[in-house]
Parts: C-alpha cells; structure tokens; sequence
C-alpha cells in the first residue's frame, strides 16, 4: 500500500493560526521606553504606550525592576496566591444560597402535598355520601 504523502504546496502553506509566542524585551529597549514614558508629559504618556504596543502595567512592572537593581536587590513580581479563606467563604456562600434554594422547595412540596390530601379526604367524603347508583341527570316527572 502507497501511503499518502501532502503535495509541495501543502507543505509551502504555514498555518494562518499559529501558536503565538510571548514578547521578548531587550535591556537597552525597556530602558528606552522607559525613559522616554517617565519624561513624556502628562496627557504624553499614553501616546508612548499606543504607540510601542504595551500596557502601562507592563512599564511599572520595568520601573519596579529597575528601582530594585538600582538598590541591589532583585524584584519578584507579585502573584496573588488564592487563600484558603477566600475559597472556603465563597463556597459557605455557595452551600448557603443551595441550603436557601432547597428550603424553598421544601416548603413548596410540603404545601403541594397538604393541598393533595384535602383533595383527597374532599373525594373520599363525596363518595361516601353518594349513592352507589349513578346520579339523576334531571328532575323527574
């Protein structure tokens, strides 16, 4: 069996959706936009940004490592940890608004249920003051 090969002008076609890869900044280009947001005046600075395609976020971040080089100390960026506290009362909130949403049910199948018994006893009075012959469908002559 001949196995089936792609053509040449398949293998030419790149992928239009290709795996994007994270930007990468060089020392001296951070230190140049840097400089050039921190003496842009106000109203200026997000220019600079528009203009270099970054976020301002992405600037302090810079600032931050520069100003912990400057002190001799290293910068770690920081992430926010999800805390056992917060995860536990969001899930008290979850099981309580559950716990709300079940009692209400409750109660309802609990009336329902209370409705369906005088229904019941009210059927079971009327048959037995009826007759067992079927009821006249009109007065007699």
């Amino acid at each position: 069996m001949e196995e089936s090969r792609p053509s040449a002008i398949e293998d030419s076609v790149t992928d239009p959706a290709a795996r994007p890869s994270r930007r990468t900044y060089p020392a001296q280009y951070r230190a140049r936009v840097l400089a050039e947001y921190e003496g842009a005046p106000h109203g200026q600075k997000s220019a600079v940004l528009r203009r270099e395609g970054i976020y301002q976020t992405l600037v302090a971040e810079w600032a931050k490592a520069r100003d912990a080089e400057a002190t001799g100390t290293t910068y770690r960026r920081e992430r926010k940890s999800r805390s056992t506290d917060q995860t536990e009362s969001a899930r008290a909130v979850k099981l309580e608004a559950e716990n709300r949403r079940l009692a209400r049910q409750l109660a309802q199948t609990q009336a329902a249920l209370d409705v369906m018994g005088k229904v019941h006893g009210l059927l079971e009075l009327l048959c037995e003051r009826s007759p067992q012959s079927p009821p006249e469908t009109g007065p007699s002559r």
